[in-house]
């Protein structure tokens, strides 16, 4: 295999809770799911271990080589796993300082791009790797439905299958998750026990109660993101305004999702909406990032008749 092609899906957060700060690093307790909002990126093997990116779409094309995130990523695995480097291009549709992952999802699609590429298949070594290169990437790094705490590198993968639908509202500004944590930390809070919404979440997604999934949705950081930037109340009201079952702002924001019942609900939704901000409906995935066919998904001939069918044309 010379050359391959990844799609590296975005993240939203349905929980953002804050349990406390260690070794200046705040602890999360959060609820995590991929949506098919993604970045496509192509790797093709080069010579030497060095590699090289480059960047289209959601002004990408500015970031200097020295912050390159995928590039970054690409170095440290050639160095991790003694391999050659990669030519990379990614084309992103993720936009950048949403609270969606963009970032992270180009440095996971670079990891699981070159694992596939030069024949990787340590998966641990891989999520330590991941793990290194930043907070919310070892969960990345496989995805789907996960429970997600400490920095984040401590990754309980929930086996649910759970289809969810979202007008996500992204204005263009963001946010810096940095100075988000920061103002978090200037602002006051009560020290008063609270239900744990995550665990409402949890509870509410395995018996499949959208309702419950609705009213669980949290962000601690919403408040803080809200002194950063008046976007995200707009964008905020601006989703409440359709009355969807819920609405939270994901990560550190700007990107705030709306939960609604059906796809042609989030159209609808959509098609009403007059704001200035992007809107994109989207819904939850289980991505599969190590390009392995699954065991027992034969190809279906369409034009196979069902046993009902057969048996009405053999006349039974």
């Amino acid at each position: 295999m010379n050359s391959v092609k990844i799609k590296s899906y975005a993240k939203i957060n349905l929980t953002l809770e804050i349990q406390g700060v260690e070794n200046g690093f705040h602890l999360l307790d959060s609820v995590v799911a991929n949506v098919d909002l993604y970045d496509t990126i192509y790797l093709k093997k080069k010579k030497g271990q060095h590699s090289n990116v480059v960047m289209h779409g959601m002004d990408s094309e500015t970031i200097p080589p020295e912050r390159n995130n995928a590039l970054k990523a690409a170095e440290a695995f050639s160095a991790a796993f003694g391999t050659d480097g990669a030519e990379i291009t990614v084309w992103k549709d993720i936009p950048i300082g949403a609270g969606l992952g963009g970032s992270s999802a180009d440095i996971v699609g670079v990891l699981n791009g070159m694992a596939r590429l030069y024949g990787i298949e340590d998966r641990e070594k891989l999520k330590s790797l991941a793990d290194s290169l930043g907070s919310d990437t070892g969960y990345m790094l496989n995805g789907g439905f996960a429970r997600i705490q400490g920095r984040g590198e401590k990754v309980c993968s929930m086996p649910l299958q759970n289809r969810l639908y979202f007008l996500l509202i992204c204005p263009k500004s963001s946010v810096s998750a940095g100075a988000c944590y920061q103002k978090y930390d200037e602002l006051p809070h009560t020290l008063e026990w609270r239900e744990s919404q995550t665990e409402a979440c949890l509870q509410a997604l395995t018996k499949n109660d959208l309702n419950g999934v609705g009213a669980a949705l949290t962000n601690d950081l919403y408040v803080s993101a809200l002194h950063l930037n008046e976007d995200v109340q707009a964008a905020y009201e601006q989703a409440r305004s359709f009355s969807p079952m819920g609405v939270t702002m994901s990560g550190s924001g700007s990107a705030v999702l709306a939960l609604f019942e059906t796809k042609e609900l989030c159209q609808w939704a959509k098609s009403r909406y007059k704001g200035k901000f992007r809107t994109y409906v989207v819904k939850t995935v289980i991505p599969d990032y190590t390009g392995k066919k699954k065991k027992g998904l034969l190809w279906k001939n369409p034009y196979r008749l069902s046993e009902e069918e057969q048996a009405l044309l053999d006349g039974e």
